[in-house]
């Protein structure tokens, strides 16, 4: 039975064989097991469990919204309309939805989690020929999701715990909750301000206008993650260093660039993809988003 306070239609064009497809409440909770199966992490959107299929004889991961979370019906259905229109090796895939009795997503399962838990909580250390191949994968998605389509995808939330890695560690960008469907000339969403501080843009802070421009932005400040090992703000740090931009921004001022690659590499990287990857990075954080480039030069870049 379906609570009426998700009672919603998600129209005709989800009835696909091929695409994703809406399971019961109790379908995915015998998969999953809520109570005693394994969770993946809990997030500000609520938790993240690991389920079995049987009949596509498949594991799947399975997005559970709180009821306290920000994400309401309205985001949930636009997650749904919007990823199952996706179809690209590095976006994660969408296998069905419920909402019954409460909000679910169920999504192919990625045994290697997302790229934090590696970058800073120390699941395993990244060699550099794996991190730039993410960094290349993450612009793939973005191209993807910005021109590829009939209408351009804003993500709206790009960051290094949305970027999910699969068993060979390519990178797969996920969670669209706060993604939106825009007319490809005009490029730009007024909405809520919504994101992560730390990975948003000056103008969308101050305008609340999501845009190519500040995806570009989030991504490349993921970019320079992975280069230096180390989270967007780091208050631990001296003064000078606290902030992932602003730092390297001075070193490469300097002439310093590969002062801010991560020392957990042991100085294990090739210097030429380092210091592109950071420079390429600094060019789509620049204060003026008109200087920064687009995605297709991101990717020509890398």
């Amino acid at each position: 039975m379906i609570d009426p306070a998700f009672d919603f239609s998600l129209g005709d064009d989800f009835r696909s064989e091929r695409g994703p497809r809406k399971f019961s409440h109790k379908e995915l909770a015998d998969a999953t097991n809520f109570s005693e199966g394994e969770m993946l992490g809990e997030r500000g959107f609520g938790a993240v469990h690991r389920g079995f299929l049987k009949e596509l004889n498949s594991y799947d991961s399975v997005k559970r919204v709180s009821k306290r979370s920000k994400q309401g019906v309205k985001e949930f259905a636009a997650e749904v309309k919007i990823i199952s229109r996706l179809r690209h090796r590095n976006l994660v895939k969408l296998i069905g939805w419920c909402h019954e009795k409460e909000l679910l997503l169920a999504y192919e399962f990625l045994p290697n989690g997302s790229l934090d838990s590696h970058l800073f909580y120390g699941k395993s250390l990244l060699k550099w020929e794996v991190r730039y191949r993410i960094a290349q994968g993450l612009a793939s998605a973005l191209l993807n999701l910005h021109e590829d389509g009939d209408e351009c995808v804003l993500h709206g939330d790009i960051k290094s715990s949305n970027i999910m890695l699969d068993s060979d560690f390519n990178a797969k960008a996920w969670d669209f909750g706060l993604a939106r469907l825009v007319d490809h000339a005009k490029g730009f969403q007024t909405t809520v301000l919504a994101g992560t501080m730390g990975y948003m843009s000056h103008e969308c802070l101050n305008s609340g206008k999501a845009s190519k421009e500040s995806d570009i932005y989030s991504f490349r400040v993921v970019a320079l993650e992975i280069a230096c090992g180390r989270r967007v703000v780091e208050p631990r740090l001296q003064e000078n260093q606290t902030r992932i931009v602003e730092w390297v921004w001075e070193l490469y001022g300097i002439g310093k660039t590969l002062e801010a690659a991560d020392p957990k590499l042991c100085e294990d990287f090739d210097e030429q993809e380092m210091e592109r990857l950071m420079i390429v990075g600094l060019w789509c954080v620049h204060p003026d988003c008109t200087f920064r480039p687009l995605i297709r030069q991101v990717k020509a870049g890398d």
